[in-house]
């Protein structure tokens, strides 16, 4: 039950000075950051990242938008910790995002606008959607070296 997932920070969450807020929450739900960096990705970086979606007409577009700024990336670690991040982040679309998700608090632009302006969608963050994805996406971002193994209080409360 106790899993790792990947998260990052794009560089409109960047830009717009959300990551100690994006950072809080995910700390405050009791999720522990085990590793963490800023990067400005080169293409070659976002295209493997991307590899899913290189066929799809949206490739593009992902490429040049988390290229264009620095990035905060973090692995994550914590009780249903994929499904947790996803739910806390709300839906890719952040039209389609609650109140109280990151996106639906901080996420303003619609699918449809970024489409009709051949634009990426600012939605601030990136999580891995599953296991597979998860484990994928730490190992292409973080050496075994930069992953960190410690005890929060919240885990004498938890395990």
């Amino acid at each position: 039950m106790v899993e790792r997932t990947f998260v990052a920070i794009k560089p409109d969450g960047v830009e717009r000075g959300l990551i100690g807020e994006i950072l809080s929450r995910l700390e405050r739900s009791g999720l522990k950051i085990i590793a963490m960096k800023m990067v400005w990705l080169d293409k070659e970086f976002a295209a493997k990242h991307y590899a899913a979606h290189v066929k799809k007409p949206f490739y593009s577009g992902l490429v040049d938008f988390i290229t264009s700024g620095p990035v905060v990336a973090m692995a994550v670690e914590g009780v249903h910790a994929i499904a947790g991040v996803r739910k806390m982040i709300g839906p890719t679309a952040p039209q389609s995002a609650a109140p109280g998700t990151i996106r639906g608090d901080y996420s303003h632009l619609t699918q449809e606008y970024a489409d009709r302006k051949r634009k990426a969608i600012k939605n601030l963050v990136h999580a891995s959607e599953s296991k597979k994805d998860a484990d994928q996406e730490i190992k292409l971002w973080f050496t075994p070296g930069e992953i960190h193994t410690y005890s929060t209080v919240n885990e004498k409360h938890v395990f």
